[in-house]
């Protein structure tokens, strides 16, 4: 077995750059997006269509569809009952000036007044200055 010499060390300027040179480090790109914090939430459901309003914005479901819009997405939210008083009707409108509208049942009819002093809080909640 011959004994080898040491390799001699790399030139000056070679290797990995010294710390206060080195490249910065950045977090990716496309990190998952943070759990909103804790807050009030309204849910209206019925057999097809569903509203939700929570920390994230307002979330429509439609026919196994979901929209989801986040509050800086949202310009403003309107509610009301439809004509014959047995659906609450909820429309968003987008800060690009478009609205989308979704509709659920209240079955029983009397649900509806409750989901209407409901969503007025959490909007409230969520949109101090108005819907």
């Amino acid at each position: 077995m011959t004994d080898q010499p040491p390799s001699p060390p790399p030139p000056p300027g070679f290797g990995p750059p010294p710390p206060q040179y080195a490249a910065p480090q950045y977090p990716p790109q496309y990190a998952p997006r943070a759990e909103p914090p804790p807050g009030p939430e309204f849910l209206a459901v019925d057999k097809h269509n569903s509203v939700v309003v929570d920390a994230a914005g307002v979330a429509f479901e439609m026919y196994d569809i979901t929209v989801e819009f986040p509050w800086p997405e949202v310009r403003s939210v309107h509610y009301k009952a439809s004509p014959n008083g047995k659906a609450l009707m909820v429309a968003v409108v987008h800060v690009d000036g478009r609205v989308y509208e979704c509709v659920v049942t209240a079955k029983p009819r009397e649900r509806m007044q409750g989901w209407f002093a409901q969503l007025a809080w959490v909007l409230g909640h969520y949109r101090p200055t108005g819907y």
